[in-house]
């Protein structure tokens, strides 16, 4: 990838997307990457497809809270765009942009609902949560699965994707021995 030339209000849109976004973390993070992909990859191209699937998987495979992809994408848009220092910032924006404002809504809202817990506006808007958080999750896992390249007819990764979803949902297996087998059958080509 050829570098990348980012001026100022360039690194204060990166900050003003991911402090937005952040206002959308329902479900975690993760939850918001097709709109990361979006913005990051299709309209300014300041990462690549495997850069910005790498810097999911490396976050996901870490130890640590699973918000730190949010820090590698924006390390690589700083590396794109010239070396460490840029890597810093752009690491600190990403990540602070995504952290901040969810942070104090959450503080907030948390002390506001725990008075009011009793309210039917309150228990239904709880339950009226768990649909959105679920197609964003869908949306992210569509994004992670055919931004690579895969076609929607590679019948393998599906196959493997329909029994681990079923694994997980109908058993109490641990989701490490899954992630093992998928290493495996990648290993010896079977995806």
């Amino acid at each position: 990838m050829n570098p990348i030339v980012l001026h100022a209000a360039d690194w204060l849109s990166l900050f003003l997307h991911y402090a937005t976004l952040s206002l959308l973390c329902v479900g975690g993070a993760i939850s918001t990457a097709p709109d990361m992909h979006r913005f990051l990859v299709q309209e300014h191209g300041w990462l690549t497809d495997p850069q910005f699937s790498a810097s999911i998987a490396i976050a996901q495979a870490a130890p640590g809270p699973n918000v730190l992809f949010t820090a590698l994408m924006g390390w690589n848009v700083g590396l794109n765009a010239g070396g460490l220092g840029s890597a810093l910032l752009g690491m600190v924006l990403c990540l602070g942009g995504i952290m901040l404002p969810s942070s104090v809504l959450v503080f907030l809202t948390a002390q506001w609902s725990h008075r009011n817990r009793d309210l039917r506006a309150v228990r239904a808007f709880k339950q009226g949560m768990a649909p959105l958080v679920v197609a964003l999750l869908l949306s992210t896992g569509w994004i992670l699965t055919t931004g690579e390249g895969y076609a929607l007819l590679h019948w393998r990764a599906w196959a493997i994707t329909l029994v681990a979803a079923l694994l997980v949902w109908r058993t109490r297996i641990h989701l490490l021995w899954l992630l093992g087998a998928g290493a495996i059958l990648g290993a010896v080509g079977w995806v």
